[in-house]
């Protein structure tokens, strides 16, 4: 279908509007009101009144919510517990004591603030916009929502991902199960944890955790965390992370379950086994299962609108900066559509498809898909900017790899973060870097600045231009990227070979 002919949305719902009763057509429904949801609801109102957004569960965002805000939360607590233990090597000596209801309420409280603020935008619409209930598209493409049937001309579907739990560890852990959704509403600190899952998610809470005194286990099927595709950055974060979190790498989960202590406690336990097969029991008080999350879009009749599903619930032929659907006039965006499930993408996706839905496409605001760029916060951190190493190896486009070690980098080793390691993937045909990936001190703000580079085509050279403050650790990029210019063979300026940071 075309999108001069007519709209399919609201043919389909013509087919059968003389036998099925409608209470409202509007020009516009968004279904679900997370960070994208949200995003695409205001955007959309600027252009036209004739609006409604429906949400089933909590009206604010599950960054502010259950994820970004009160992880980070949790890790502040955690980097404040970990820098008065680890004093000593400046010759400061203190006795830490942890209060773990004290870290909750915290947690809590500043995370209903942030949940507050998205609760009071969203208290700013009008009343008449807003739908509280579960929305399901039946055959005839039309909404059904509560005691609603609404036509709409074109369809945003918001309605975000849920925790990937595994029926039988459902079943079998019972209440020591905890997912990213349920963790931050403990009362108190755990005495102990294992933790399923080396992504972003299991990694950042499992250290959180670990620093804030609990016994904590880390439990991943490859020997490889937070994703990493750069086998090298990988057993450097690897090695970097095993001074103070227990992990459990290539190992096979067999079975969980629960036991009865003989205090009449209710426990949990891991069986599993190590690629040697040798098999071992881990016994404890919770199980935070990060297996990853799914989108929440299969149960909602999306394929009643002539959207295709794959094996894993991604709608297939998707519009990556709007989440436009083919020619017709469904959006799918943010977690939904399982494409890159960070807040930032939501965010600019929402925007994207809220500007997209005006009646003249060609006065359309659509953002152009973000450089892929990801952050995990532990300690130290990890970051990923552009291409993988795998995909510039499969593009067969020439590559060089600039390196720098922060284990001596002058900067780092004053802080006492000395231990890192970034990779800069620079083209030797345009002199641009393709991606970078890196685990260590500052790697945030080392991966905005490539993120920067990459999105606004700035060479190697172009970057080394740039004024590099002396003592930072930012300096270790500038060592890093000449390292670049020195594998393409690029002429170098007087004084380059100086180590940056001493």
């Amino acid at each position: 279908m075309s999108k001069s002919s007519d709209n399919q949305v609201a043919s389909k719902a013509d087919d059968q509007s003389s036998t099925t009763k409608i209470t409202r057509h509007v020009d516009v429904a968004v279904i679900g009101a997370g960070t994208a949801g949200q995003n695409a609801f205001s955007q959309a109102s600027k252009i036209t009144k004739n609006i409604v957004i429906i949400n089933d569960g909590f009206w604010t965002t599950t960054c502010a919510t259950i994820g970004c805000m009160p992880s980070k939360l949790l890790i502040a607590a955690a980097n404040r517990a970990h820098e008065a233990e680890s004093s000593d090597q400046f010759g400061i000596h203190t006795e830490v004591r942890i209060d773990g209801k004290q870290v909750m309420a915290r947690v809590q409280a500043e995370r209903d603030h942030f949940a507050n603020s998205v609760k009071k935008q969203v208290e700013g619409w009008p009343a008449d916009k807003k739908i509280s209930g579960r929305a399901y598209i039946n055959k005839q493409g039309l909404i059904e929502v509560n005691d609603e049937i609404i036509k709409a001309d074109k369809i945003i579907v918001a309605t975000g991902s849920s925790p990937f739990v595994p029926d039988d560890w459902l079943n079998n852990l019972g209440t020591t199960l905890l997912t990213s959704d349920t963790i931050f509403e403990l009362s108190d600190l755990p005495v102990s944890m294992a933790v399923i899952g080396a992504g972003a998610i299991g990694l950042e809470l499992a250290q959180a955790m670990t620093r804030l005194g609990v016994a904590v286990t880390l439990f991943n099927n490859v020997n490889r965390v937070a994703s990493l595709k750069d086998e090298a950055i990988n057993q450097k974060a690897i090695e970097c992370l095993s001074s103070d979190l227990t992990m459990k790498l290539a190992t096979e989960v067999t079975e969980v379950g629960t036991l009865t202590t003989e205090d009449k406690k209710l426990q949990a336990f891991i069986n599993y086994k190590d690629k040697e097969d040798n098999k071992s029991r881990w016994e404890g008080q919770y199980v935070l299962v990060a297996t990853g999350r799914r989108n929440n879009i299969e149960q909602l009749g999306v394929g009643n609108l002539g959207v295709v599903l794959d094996d894993s619930n991604k709608p297939q032929d998707l519009d990556i900066a709007t989440g436009q659907i083919g020619d017709l006039d469904v959006y799918i965006i943010g977690d939904a559509n399982a494409h890159i499930p960070l807040l930032h993408v939501a965010s600019d996706e929402g925007f994207s498809s809220g500007n997209a839905v005006c009646k003249d496409n060609d006065d359309a605001y659509v953002r152009a898909p973000a450089v892929p760029f990801s952050i995990v916060f532990c300690e130290p951190q990890i970051t990923n900017v552009g291409m993988s190493l795998p995909e510039i190896k499969n593009s067969g486009l020439e590559y060089v790899i600039g390196e720098v070690s922060f284990d001596n980098q002058g900067r780092s080793r004053v802080m006492g973060v000395n231990c890192g390691l970034l990779h800069v993937y620079g083209c030797k045909k345009t002199h641009t870097i393709l991606g970078a990936s890196m685990v260590g001190p500052d790697a945030e703000y080392i991966g905005h600045i490539i993120a920067n580079a990459i999105t606004n085509d700035l060479s190697v050279k172009d970057l080394l231009n740039m004024p590099f403050y002396h003592p930072t650790i930012l300096e270790g990029l500038r060592t890093a990227l000449r390292d670049v210019q020195d594998k393409m063979s690029i002429s170098r300026q007087p004084n380059d070979a100086q180590q940056d940071g001493l």
